[in-house]
């Protein structure tokens, strides 16, 4: 009775987990928009859908949860439970990232990641200059850009 009780509270926490319009999303679209930005979001039309893009500028921005894409910062962690199932699943999560900004750019856009951890936990940055850095990207001509936590 226990295994189908903790199955089932595993599958409800899971559902609760958003795909989109996240907290450090938010916080993102917010920011960029404050800084006179226009932006689409989740562009089913090009590879990965991005969550954000800036056609005028051919730029793309992945907003990355450090646990769903296995960032090395102190946010990401291995569960110690069902190993096979977490390492499958995370590992496909990266080979899917890869792909995408690799088509991107293919494609001749412009790709930025900003970590969960640059914005949360204890190596966040200041939400303000971080903003600053990635609205003075999306401007500019450069290639790529990360951002992660200190």
């Amino acid at each position: 009775m226990a295994d189908v009780h903790d199955a089932a509270t595993r599958s409800r926490n899971m559902a609760a987990i958003r795909g989109s319009h996240t907290k450090p999303e938010l916080t993102i679209r917010k920011a960029l928009h404050a800084a006179g930005l226009r932006y689409r979001l989740h562009a089913k039309d090009l590879p990965g859908k991005p969550d954000l893009v800036f056609p005028r500028h051919r730029a793309a921005v992945f907003v990355n949860g450090c646990f769903w894409h296995q960032h090395d910062c102190h946010l990401f962690r291995w569960p110690t439970t069902r190993d096979e199932f977490w390492r499958t699943k995370i590992g496909r999560n990266v080979e899917n990232d890869a792909r995408a900004t690799a088509a991107l750019r293919q494609l001749g856009w412009r790709v930025a990641i900003v970590w969960e951890c640059a914005l949360k936990g204890r190596t966040r940055l200041d939400e303000r200059g971080a903003m600053q850095e990635l609205a003075a990207w999306i401007r500019s001509d450069d290639y790529s850009m990360t951002i992660r936590g200190r």
